[in-house]
């Protein structure tokens, strides 16, 4: 069995090209890569190695922040800010940016606002270049762009305004149970327009003309996940509580391995030194 060495990054994620819907999976260790696909059925060991290095300086930290950096980039860096999780509150346009440069590139391009059905019905926002990983990574098994925007903070405002009434986080432990049942989300986007036609009048008012774009003409993307076996009882495993992990994969979805002992959030160890053996 071969073993390879490396930091780990989130999983990349890819559609067949002969099957517009089947996501394949990779798991990215520095630079390597590792189809992950014809693994399952099979026995995987991950052995955390006891080091973690900063996925933007290379520092050794003892902790990851912000899913891969240490604590001074934590609190330096503009991706770690607190308006990426909250896009509302980007504050760019006052001057404030941590990095205008780096907003320049990051937020200052078109973003979408979606639909997407993971655990149940949620609406979320990204940037234009990042559709379908985006639903990739959240475990979704439909998704559908209804609006497009001229930046990350009207993304942040038209999200903020349909909160209202939809979630706009997944249910990871009911993600990994099942596939939610299928749900008519043209249906949902043409009746969220005129539900909520004066609150983004509003906002198109306040920020000028082509501020927000609707995307009426659009379809449902589905998706389809490698899974052999979902869990019927989902147990967390965690490099910092249990530093090897053996198990026979029985599925991927979201950025989530599915084994027979226990399910492992990949993503929230980026930086984590470890060894995969397959």
């Amino acid at each position: 069995m071969p073993t390879i060495s490396g930091h780990l990054n989130k999983m990349a994620t890819q559609l067949n090209a002969d099957d517009g819907s089947k996501i394949q999976y990779q798991m990215c260790l520095n630079d390597e890569r590792i189809d992950l696909n014809p693994l399952l059925g099979q026995t995987i060991k991950m052995n955390y190695v006891g080091e973690i290095h900063c996925c933007h300086c290379g520092r050794k930290t003892n902790k990851s922040f912000s899913q891969g950096y240490c604590y001074p980039c934590f609190k330096k860096l503009p991706q770690c800010d607190l308006c990426i999780m909250s896009p509302e509150k980007c504050h760019y346009h006052l001057g404030t940016c941590r990095d205008s440069s780096w907003g320049d590139d990051f937020c200052m391009q078109d973003h979408y606002v979606y639909l997407a059905n993971s655990s149940a019905l949620k609406v979320g926002i990204t940037r234009g270049t990042q559709l379908p990983t985006r639903w990739c990574d959240q475990g979704a098994t439909q998704g559908l762009p209804i609006f497009r925007v001229r930046d990350r903070l009207l993304s942040g405002l038209v999200e903020t305004l349909f909160k209202q009434t939809l979630a706009d986080k997944t249910n990871w432990r009911a993600m990994l149970k099942g596939n939610a049942e299928a749900i008519d989300l043209e249906a949902i986007r043409d009746a969220l327009y005129l539900e909520y036609a004066e609150g983004l009048s509003a906002i198109e008012l306040e920020h000028g003309p082509g501020a927000i774009t609707h995307l009426p003409e659009l379809e449902t993307l589905e998706l389809e996940y490698p899974v052999i076996k979902f869990p019927t009882k989902v147990s967390s495993l965690n490099f910092d509580k249990t530093p090897e992990i053996e198990g026979k994969l029985m599925g991927i979805k979201g950025q989530y391995l599915l084994l027979d002992c226990g399910v492992i959030n990949l993503r929230k160890f980026t930086s984590y030194h470890i060894e995969f053996t397959y």
